[in-house]
Protein backbone atom coordinates (compact mmCIF):
# COMPACT_ATOMS: atom_id res chain seq x y z
CA UNK A 1 0.00 0.00 0.00
CA UNK A 2 1.26 3.10 -1.19
CA UNK A 3 1.02 6.68 0.89
CA UNK A 4 -1.41 8.80 -0.22
CA UNK A 5 -0.52 12.50 -0.83
CA UNK A 6 -1.49 14.18 2.41
CA UNK A 7 -0.98 11.57 4.42
CA UNK A 8 2.25 12.68 5.46
CA UNK A 9 0.38 15.93 6.77
CA UNK A 10 -1.92 13.79 8.49
CA UNK A 11 0.21 11.84 10.57
CA UNK A 12 1.94 15.22 11.06
CA UNK A 13 -1.10 17.00 12.76
CA UNK A 14 -1.66 13.42 14.54
CA UNK A 15 1.67 13.51 16.36
CA UNK A 16 1.30 16.86 17.30
CA UNK A 17 -1.64 16.51 19.27
CA UNK A 18 -0.24 13.45 21.21
CA UNK A 19 2.76 15.51 22.05
CA UNK A 20 0.91 18.11 23.14
CA UNK A 21 -1.44 16.38 25.37
CA UNK A 22 0.95 13.84 26.26
CA UNK A 23 -0.58 10.73 25.24
CA UNK A 24 1.29 7.97 24.62
CA UNK A 25 0.51 5.45 21.38
CA UNK A 26 -0.63 2.92 23.89
CA UNK A 27 -3.65 4.73 24.92
CA UNK A 28 -3.96 6.11 21.67
CA UNK A 29 -4.34 2.32 20.67
CA UNK A 30 -6.78 1.32 23.47
CA UNK A 31 -9.32 4.03 22.27
CA UNK A 32 -8.67 3.54 18.87
CA UNK A 33 -9.14 -0.03 19.37
CA UNK A 34 -12.05 0.35 20.89
CA UNK A 35 -14.19 2.35 18.48
CA UNK A 36 -13.43 -0.15 16.02
CA UNK A 37 -9.94 0.28 14.81
CA UNK A 38 -8.28 -3.03 13.31
CA UNK A 39 -4.33 -2.56 13.30
CA UNK A 40 -2.60 -4.06 16.00
CA UNK A 41 -0.51 -1.21 18.89
CA UNK A 42 2.61 -2.43 17.22
CA UNK A 43 1.51 -1.06 13.68
CA UNK A 44 -0.19 2.26 15.12
CA UNK A 45 3.46 2.22 16.57
CA UNK A 46 5.29 2.43 12.91
CA UNK A 47 2.73 4.36 11.44
CA UNK A 48 3.33 7.62 14.04
CA UNK A 49 7.01 6.75 13.04
CA UNK A 50 6.54 7.02 9.15
CA UNK A 51 7.54 2.89 8.65
CA UNK A 52 4.08 2.09 7.49
CA UNK A 53 1.08 3.58 5.34
CA UNK A 54 -2.27 3.01 7.11
CA UNK A 55 -5.66 3.00 5.16
CA UNK A 56 -7.99 6.21 5.35
CA UNK A 57 -10.38 4.54 7.47
CA UNK A 58 -7.47 3.80 10.13
CA UNK A 59 -5.92 7.20 9.77
CA UNK A 60 -9.46 8.64 10.53
CA UNK A 61 -10.17 6.17 13.37
CA UNK A 62 -6.80 7.33 15.04
CA UNK A 63 -7.56 11.19 14.85
CA UNK A 64 -10.76 10.59 16.05
CA UNK A 65 -9.24 8.58 18.94
CA UNK A 66 -6.36 10.89 19.56
CA UNK A 67 -9.41 13.99 19.66
CA UNK A 68 -11.21 12.57 22.24
CA UNK A 69 -8.28 11.93 24.44
CA UNK A 70 -8.38 15.49 24.47
CA UNK A 71 -11.19 15.71 27.02
CA UNK A 72 -11.00 19.70 27.31
CA UNK A 73 -11.36 20.17 23.87
CA UNK A 74 -8.34 22.93 23.78
CA UNK A 75 -5.80 23.77 21.56
CA UNK A 76 -4.63 21.78 18.18
CA UNK A 77 -7.35 18.71 17.36
CA UNK A 78 -5.74 15.66 14.48
CA UNK A 79 -7.07 16.02 11.39
CA UNK A 80 -9.27 13.89 9.57
CA UNK A 81 -8.27 13.02 5.55
CA UNK A 82 -11.49 14.70 4.37
CA UNK A 83 -9.82 18.03 5.93
CA UNK A 84 -6.52 18.02 3.78
CA UNK A 85 -5.98 18.86 0.22
CA UNK A 86 -3.92 16.36 -1.60
CA UNK A 87 -0.55 17.72 -1.97
CA UNK A 88 -0.31 17.85 -5.77
CA UNK A 89 -3.91 19.92 -5.54
CA UNK A 90 -3.96 23.42 -7.14
CA UNK A 91 -3.86 26.57 -4.85
CA UNK A 92 -5.65 29.11 -4.88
Amino acid sequence: MGFESYEPEQRQGLSEVLARADITTGELWLRYFSIGGSAGEYEVDAYLQSLISLPKLERDLLAMAANGLCADGSGPRAPYSDELPPADAPQD
